[in-house]
């Protein structure tokens, strides 16, 4: 990791909380480890909890010892007296007005705010900031609020939740956080497409059949009951991370590789995406299998429940480069294995003078996110011996195999990015509300119609009809990888 972090204070709202427990102290713990952090570093944690300064750093050493597998102890010993607590309530003026002493008496001329609390809290914790005047930049300093997701439950709420936050805060003092558009893979989409000559001339409609996105999980939903009964599928994955990754995959090349250049790229991408019809979007549901319990067997959660576990959707999008060239995206719990990737599958060529016994497979360039992050293109050769028969040939690498060191974790990026202040991996407002424009007909339609889903046993590569919405233009789904075999669709 290049450069350093300016001194800042770090304050995290929930502190308490499992993300905090579970991704930003142990971030902020390699960051220290890798020495990027400036020395005098204060982490501040606010909660409604009543603790010590030493309960605190007692549950947060033992949530980073178990997260990080090369924790050290001494290392440990020189961050931990710069973590202080702070009791205090969201609603409370009186302790932001604490908190606001709290940092005053503290030396570092930058301050972040992280609120990894219930999004109720968000446009409150705005409000109470300001209140306060920690909106405002300290003389060489600076205030940046880190905003996690969900970002609203549908259009109005994110563009109210916009309007309350930026009436408090301006656009640049704001991060709206994915943690995915941090993964190694997915950010070097923009080098793989636009710092090698091989790759963009393809990149348009006249060479790519289509593009898939898949994000699926083998986990349920972990005791979140209550939450996914309001949330689904839909505003819990493809919101945010699909929509992203198919914008990093689709967008124009920026004129510079900078905060404002790519998300004006993106935004103009997402503005082009065609609103899905109820007919393009498959909704699924797990039933029990594999020793799990199904959906609505789960705790918290209606046992005559509707709500997606599972979808799939086509996407067009209405651009000269791309139109004619459908999106699938699809994600979902409880499916046989934990693998995200990006598939772009090409054309096959407009001739072939061989005499085959069967049709070639087209050539596919696959970027895995996980598990094993690493980019493989997959293409036909010849097998050895007499004729022409073809084969299929891999050439990828992974990114363990082919740098030194650990790929550092998403959040210990997106940390970084926040404390040094870029902003190119994090939504705008109107990036926010482009990728709700697009899946809000499709929610508004559930909400109404309350569709029976597709049901799909625990376990299993999803529902049938996910399959048949490829099989219907002759086209099929790519099997994750480490499934089964990559050519075979399952079914």
């Amino acid at each position: 990791m290049n450069g350093r972090a300016p001194s800042c204070a770090f304050v995290i709202f929930g502190v308490t909380g499992d993300l905090s427990a579970r991704k930003l102290l142990p971030a902020i713990y390699r960051l220290h480890l890798a020495g990027v952090l400036a020395a005098d570093t204060a982490v501040v944690g606010f909660a409604r909890s009543n603790l010590t300064d030493d309960a605190l750093r007692s549950e947060l050493r033992e949530a980073v010892r178990t997260s990080v597998p090369e924790f050290d102890e001494t290392a440990w010993e020189t961050l931990a007296p710069r973590i202080s607590y702070q009791r205090g309530r969201y609603d409370d003026h009186a302790s932001y007005a604490e908190l606001a002493a709290t940092l005053e008496r503290g030396s570092q001329p930058g301050r972040v705010f992280y609120t990894a609390t219930p999004p109720a809290t968000y446009a409150q914790i705005a409000k109470g900031l300001a209140g306060a005047g920690l909106n405002r930049e300290p003389a060489g300093g600076f205030a940046r609020l880190v905003i996690e997701k969900p970002f609203g439950h549908d259009l109005d709420s994110a563009k109210a939740l916009n309007g309350d936050l930026l009436s408090f805060f301006k656009e640049r003092q704001l991060f709206r956080i994915d943690h995915y558009l941090a993964k190694e893979t997915a950010q070097n989409l923009a080098v793989l497409r636009f710092a090698n000559a091989i790759f963009e001339p393809l990149w348009n409609n006249s060479y790519l059949d289509h593009v898939q996105i898949t994000m699926a999980e083998s986990i349920g939903i972990e005791g979140r009951g209550s939450f996914y009964e309001g949330a689904g599928v839909l505003r819990d994955v493809f919101q945010n991370h699909l929509l992203q990754l198919m914008a990093l995959v689709a967008m124009e090349p920026p004129a510079r590789f900078d905060q404002d250049a790519v998300r004006d790229e993106k935004v103009k991408l997402l503005r082009s995406v065609a609103c899905p019809r109820p007919e393009d979007v498959v909704l699924g549901q797990y039933t029990a299998g594999g020793g799990h319990v199904g959906y609505r067997e789960e705790a918290a959660v209606d046992p005559t429940s509707t709500e997606a576990t599972f979808a799939a959707m086509v996407l067009e999008v209405k651009n000269w480069r791309l139109n004619g060239v459908p999106f699938y995206l699809r994600s979902g719990k409880r499916l046989e294995a934990k693998s995200s990737e990006i598939v772009l599958q090409f054309r096959n060529p407009p001739h072939m003078p061989f005499d085959l016994k069967a049709p070639p497979n087209p050539d596919r360039l696959i970027l895995r996110l996980v598990p094993d992050e690493g980019i493989v293109l997959r293409f036909n050769g010849k097998k050895p011996g007499q004729g022409i028969d073809l084969d299929r040939i891999d050439l990828g690498f992974s990114y363990e195999e082919s740098f030194d060191g650990p790929n550092p974790d998403a959040y210990e990026t997106l940390l970084m990015d926040v404390m040094t202040g870029d902003a190119t991996l994090f939504m705008r407002a109107d990036e926010v509300e482009a990728q709700w424009g697009i899946l809000e007909p499709i929610l508004r339609w559930a909400a109404a119609n309350r569709p029976t889903p597709h049901f799909y046993p625990a376990g299993s590569a999803g529902p049938k009809a996910a399959f048949e919405l490829l099989a219907g233009s002759g086209r099929r789904w790519f099997r994750p990888s480490g499934v089964a075999a990559p050519e075979s669709n399952g079914h």
